[in-house]
């Protein structure tokens, strides 16, 4: 198939096919002509990254769930570097969720604060009251 048919059924744009080739995460063949030239593997590999990607992978993350693909694997994820992957992202969002809890904390013990203060009546010199 070529790029336009393999943009439409990967669901993105021929432009983004040529930026992953030129990152090498897609091989494109060409023909005589020098048109493009893509087979249901390809696609297979575009599902891949963008299913990644669609869950917060970034564009290289995904690099090892492709390489596993293309050496014949039934799944991107079937190879220990993309487990290494998946061990990091979760490393990575186990962080980003502690964080969020702290600030979620914070911000519940300044609303605490903020009403008992306004509990007692409101403050003359907020012109916003309540």
């Amino acid at each position: 198939m070529r790029i336009g048919e393999l943009a439409e059924r990967a669901g993105t744009t021929t432009r983004t096919l040529r930026y992953y080739e030129s990152r090498g995460l897609l091989s494109a063949r060409r023909s005589g002509n020098g048109y493009r030239e893509y087979d249901e593997s390809d696609l297979r590999l575009l599902q891949q990254i963008r299913t990644l990607q669609d869950v917060g992978f970034d564009l290289e993350e995904t690099r090892p769930f492709v390489e596993c693909l293309r050496a014949g694997h039934p799944a991107g994820d079937a190879c220990p570097a993309s487990l290494a992957v998946y061990r990091r992202k979760l490393a990575e969002l186990d962080a980003l969720i502690d964080q969020l809890r702290s600030v979620r904390a914070e911000v519940g013990a300044q609303l605490l604060r903020a009403e008992s203060q306004t509990a007692t009546g409101p403050d003359p010199q907020c012109e916003f009251g309540g």
